[in-house]
């Protein structure tokens, strides 16, 4: 069984026991309990499910396994002939996650 999630602006395919890095998730601890409830498709192995544009009655558990830092990115500007350089750094921050569960009552 596998599903598809929107999670801010990106879609993700998980399958129970997968460790998704999400963008980072404000005010979370570690090892808590999240539902994601904006679920695009679910499959269950013998059909498929589509939303329009979100699935009714379907729910993806996870739980928080930490936050950590992806690699860096360098952002350099420079005009020629003027003397001028900017070198900035950046590391986007992600939430780990781990799918526990995916939930879908077919009412």
């Amino acid at each position: 069984m596998y599903a598809v999630i929107k999670h801010s602006g990106k879609q993700y395919t998980v399958k129970q026991g997968d460790v998704v890095a999400l963008d980072r998730i404000d005010e979370v601890k570690k090892d808590a309990e999240l539902q994601i409830t904006d679920v695009l498709l679910v499959n269950d192995g013998s059909s498929t499910v589509i939303g329009t544009p979100l699935v009714a009655n379907a729910v993806v558990k996870v739980k928080i396994l930490g936050e950590k830092k992806g690699t860096k990115i360098v952002i350099f500007k420079h005009k020629r002939r003027k003397n001028y350089r900017r070198k900035q750094g950046f590391r986007q921050i992600f939430t780990t996650v781990k799918v526990e569960d995916i939930i879908y009552k077919n009412i």
